[in-house]
């Protein structure tokens, strides 16, 4: 009987919004906070920090809206030394302020190897041995010799650079290598729409050196495909070991590569050798 009286009372009912009143208030305030720290609603979009350094990201400020993180440095010849080359999360990611951005720039010193032991090794072993190594390889040059593709020698700037000397990753060595007893001739590989970092890789497989190399819409190698060759593979059938073959590049953002590559295959295979314009 007592509980019932109390429910009828007014104070009940009052202390009862009070406690509802005080428990919003309460909840509001921790959504609130949460809000507040961890940014909800409020993100960024991550800048293409591509050939920055980090230095200058500093003075941009860039360390206000993000955590600036090098995790990793490679030497690259063909980059300036602190340089960003990869970045995560990449350009143009939503972001929280405050997010972790994680990059690999170019190393301030060179990464050393030792040079190893190519002489007598066939020219598919040498390329593996030197890709391993982290070096290049640089001018075919065929010489005199009873083994064909074997190489004789191991070369910078004409001299014979001795195994296990140590030098920077990344260094070019020529091979002097062997004609053998026969002559022989290869195959044009097929070029057309490859990268320019593709290009010297295939041709040396295939026992050939790059030639000179032209660029029809302006120097940005990260869209350019090889465009046409000389020799041309559809009018030569075989070349002689260590020819040079010259490169013509155009853009794949200008030029429609797919519709060419597939008309290039069909004359080629027809024996049509009209060049193909788009």
């Amino acid at each position: 009987m007592g509980f019932f009286y109390f429910l009828g009372r007014r104070k009940f009912y009052l202390h009862f919004l009070i406690a509802i009143l005080l428990a919003f208030f309460i909840l509001f305030g921790v959504l609130k906070s949460l809000d507040i720290y961890t940014q909800h609603g409020k993100v960024f979009l991550v800048p293409d920090f591509y050939g920055k350094t980090v230095e200058q990201l500093v003075e941009d400020h860039y360390e206000e809206y993000f955590e600036l993180i090098v995790i990793d440095s490679v030497f690259d010849n063909h980059h300036d030394k602190g340089t960003i080359l990869m970045q995560n999360p990449e350009s143009g990611s939503k972001v929280k302020q405050g997010r972790h951005i994680y990059f690999t720039v170019v190393a301030q010193m060179p990464e050393k190897t030792k040079m190893p032991n190519l002489k007598n090794l066939s020219l598919r072993q040498a390329l593996v041995t030197l890709e391993m190594n982290k070096l290049s390889a640089g001018w075919l040059n065929y010489v005199e010799y009873f083994a064909r593709n074997a190489v004789i020698d191991q070369v910078i700037d004409n001299e014979t650079i001795e195994t296990g000397t140590e030098i920077n990753a990344g260094t070019v060595i020529d091979l002097v290598i062997g004609k053998g007893k026969m002559k022989v001739k290869v195959p044009l590989p097929l070029l057309i729409a490859k990268k320019p970092s593709e290009v010297g890789k295939i041709l040396h497989y295939a026992s050939l050196n790059k030639g000179k190399e032209y660029f029809l819409d302006g120097d940005d190698t990260s869209h350019a495909r090889v465009y046409k060759t000389e020799p041309n593979i559809q009018n030569t059938e075989l070349v002689k070991l260590g020819q040079k073959v010259n490169i013509w590049y155009r853009s794949d953002e200008q030029f429609d590569f797919d519709k060419y590559l597939l008309q290039f295959i069909s004359d080629t295979l027809s024996g049509d050798t009209t060049q193909f314009h788009n």
